[in-house]
């Protein structure tokens, strides 16, 4: 039997479901700011194309940087709590139940999820597609990441083009040759 067909096999052998409470949550921490016990679902549930999170964020946090995607779309419903939500240059209040667009697209589409409530957690399903080659864009410190071979939130390790940088003047094509 073939590695691919093993991974396939596997993969229907799992459950196709996964009860929100059951899923392992990996804290993660930036400064003051950012805060997150994320939990990624789509692996433990033999999900392909989709990736599927659960995100638990505590009070004043936020979990991830004002980010835009050209190519990955996202979906996010609130399970719990209150927030807002940074769209673009607009913010919006957020509440249990709420269900945010974040389509892939320039700074207009850049998104941010932010715990407002002083006491209580905030939690929300991520859902997103999965494309394996993406430039993100992080208006707020003006950096851009692109990379290839790897879709959002998988091991940057298994990337084969993987770059983080400031934006600056473009370079002509024949700059250094």
């Amino acid at each position: 039997m073939s590695s691919t067909e093993n991974s396939s096999n596997n993969n229907n052998n799992k459950s196709p479901i996964i009860n929100l409470a059951d899923v392992p949550l990996d804290r993660s921490a930036h400064g003051d700011t950012f805060e997150v016990h994320d939990g990624g679902i789509a692996h433990h549930i033999g999900g392909k194309l989709l990736g599927y999170s659960l995100l638990v964020v505590p009070p004043g946090k936020r979990a991830y940087p004002f980010h835009n995607h050209h190519v990955n779309e996202e979906m996010f419903l609130i399970l719990e709590g209150q927030g807002k939500l940074r769209i673009g240059d607009r913010e919006l209040p957020l509440r249990k139940g709420d269900v945010i667009a974040a389509p892939p697209g320039g700074r207009d589409t850049a998104h941010q999820i932010i715990n407002t409530s002083d006491t209580d957690e905030l939690r929300y399903l991520a859902v997103s597609t999965m494309i394996r080659t993406e430039v993100v864009e992080y208006p707020d410190s003006n950096k851009v990441a692109v990379y290839v071979g790897g879709a959002p939130g998988e091991d940057p390790s298994i990337r084969s083009f993987n770059h983080r940088g400031r934006l600056g003047p473009a370079l002509d094509y024949w700059d250094g040759e």
